[in-house]
């Protein structure tokens, strides 16, 4: 099985986020007024004991516990005086499960809240979103390709949040970058894309032949057939052209278009973008030449609905590219202080919730 889902045994290494130790122990990205009560707290020389609980409020498959707790025991400032209990990466959880709690001296960890708690939103959001994308889908491939859509930072743990989802689901997932991959020792996939094609003049054949003579026998040779709108023609053109290296094609149509090989059947059905009829289309002109080994894949605006209208209609899609959904949303977290020196604490609405689930982090 994937390390994701051995991750019951073994959590990630804290070397592996990389962290900016230093910065973070000094509060530089945290929310001013935890930095100004750890002062104040010292300044008068208390040291509260605590238990300070972490929750959300949906359905969700955890996210970013294994790089929350890294930042806990790089950065704070007592790391052997703390007493940490956390689910696992992956995990399914409910709406006000406690997912963490953090046992100790306040004035210990005090600063790291902001950064705990935005980690485990951002990554609880991308497996979230790729678990219901991988789901709708059906156990189908996802290619993971919101890199261009955010900034390059946030690549490395989006990817691992993604890899998460799909080896807890047990479907095929593909990240596009070697940063989305870099954590659990993969690489980024790829097209032959528009770029290439336009450095050919707009020759989709000739750009895939010189791409597919450049790349190692191990590349799933999948190109993209709509540069000139006409995805039909072009999908036979290059399968022609690459015969048995050609491993897919793939449709992009921008949702303003529509293809060529719509205009004459156009009035009952939206002819838009990457649609029902297209890929039935291409599937059948492959089909009939004998390319039926070749696969098809989709992109441009696809989203948990539209792969789950394209399944119920058995649309033949056999893999999914999907961008800019997948890091859309919020599943914010929140951290309350339940219990402090022995005694219940917590503010009115926010009592101690007890999880056995929990394990302590050693």
């Amino acid at each position: 099985m994937s390390t994701a889902a051995s991750s019951r045994e073994a959590r990630l290494d804290p070397s592996v986020f990389d962290l900016p130790v230093e910065k973070m122990r000094e509060g530089y990205y945290t929310d001013a007024y935890f930095n100004h009560v750890r002062a104040a707290l010292l300044a008068d020389g208390r040291h509260p004991q605590v238990l300070m609980q972490v929750f959300q409020r949906k359905h969700a498959m955890l996210g970013g516990m294994d790089e929350a707790i890294a930042i806990l025991r790089l950065c704070s400032h007592d790391w052997d005086a703390l007493t940490v209990h956390a689910l696992h990466d992956g995990d399914r959880i409910e709406p006000w499960e406690t997912v963490m709690t953090i046992e100790g001296d306040y004035t210990l960890f005090a600063h790291l809240e902001t950064v705990y708690l935005g980690v485990l939103a951002r990554r609880t959001l991308i497996s979230t979103n790729t678990a219901r994308v991988l789901e709708a889908a059906g156990g189908k491939p996802i290619i993971f390709m919101p890199a261009r859509h955010d900034h390059h930072r946030v690549q490395t743990g989006d990817g691992y949040a993604a890899f998460v989802a799909g080896a807890m689901l047990g479907a095929e997932i593909g990240v596009t970058s070697d940063a989305q991959a870099s954590w659990w020792g993969g690489r980024g996939v790829g097209t032959v894309p528009h770029a290439l094609i336009a450095a050919y003049g707009g020759d989709t054949a000739l750009a895939a032949t010189k791409f597919a003579a450049w790349a190692p026998e191990d590349f799933h040779i999948t190109v993209l057939v709509d540069f000139e709108n006409d995805s039909v023609r072009t999908a036979l053109e290059v399968a022609r052209a690459l015969g048995p290296r050609l491993w897919g094609v793939r449709l992009d149509t921008s949702n303003q278009l529509v293809d060529r090989s719509l205009w004459q059947e156009m009035g009952d059905f939206d002819p838009r973008g990457v649609n029902e009829r297209l890929v039935r289309k291409v599937r059948a002109a492959l089909d009939a030449e004998g390319f039926d080994q070749v696969r098809i894949v989709v992109s441009g605006g696809f989203s948990v609905e539209k792969i789950e209208e394209f399944e119920l209609r058995g649309v033949p899609v056999d893999a999914y590219g999907v961008g800019s959904s997948l890091i859309r949303g919020e599943n914010d977290f929140t951290a309350d202080i339940v219990v402090s020196d022995g005694r219940t604490t917590a503010k009115v609405g926010r009592q101690l919730r007890p999880n056995a689930r929990l394990e302590r982090v050693v």
